[in-house]
């Protein structure tokens, strides 16, 4: 599998992805890495109706989710992750998934959460994840367009969070 694109973004999958990411991104398929997701039907229903038609789109655990990167069935499918959280993603690369580089997207403001962004606000568990990654040596991009200039993600959230 070719991962062509991973995002964090707590809409999933909405107009940005439909309209601009899908297209710089070209992909067989969208899929929601959540476990969450994963085991609630009627969110997971609802999130998947609103995928293009001429993209499969599926929502699955992490460890399904590993499974699948790993499997010969899969090894010429292209596909864009979708990640609600970054401790999923932290997850996901170390049952063995490289990600090089994720993109930050939004991350929705709710009281227990410190705004670092107009479209990131985190929890100090989203934090450590961030360094965590950032440890493992995945780049983390801010932006919430293809047209908008990428930043370094991670020095904004120490430059806020010091």
């Amino acid at each position: 599998m070719k991962i062509v694109l991973a995002r964090i973004d707590d809409r999933f999958i909405h107009g940005q992805v439909l309209t601009r990411w899908i297209k710089i991104h070209q992909a067989d398929r969208i899929i929601i890495v959540s476990d969450d997701v994963a085991q609630d039907e009627m969110r997971k229903t609802l999130i998947l109706s609103v995928a293009p038609s001429n993209v499969k789109a599926s929502a699955v655990s992490i460890s399904k989710m590993a499974k699948a990167f790993h499997s010969p069935r899969y090894q010429d499918t292209t596909a864009m992750l979708l990640f609600e959280n970054p401790q999923d993603i932290v997850s996901l690369v170390e049952a063995g998934v490289p990600i090089d580089i994720v993109n930050v997207g939004g991350m929705r403001f709710e009281n227990n959460r410190k705004q670092i962004t107009k479209s990131v606000s985190v929890t100090e568990k989203d934090v450590a994840a961030f360094e965590r990654l950032a440890e493992l040596g995945v780049k983390l991009e801010l932006r919430q367009l293809p047209s908008d200039s990428s930043e370094d993600f991670i020095q904004t959230l120490r430059n806020v969070t010091k």
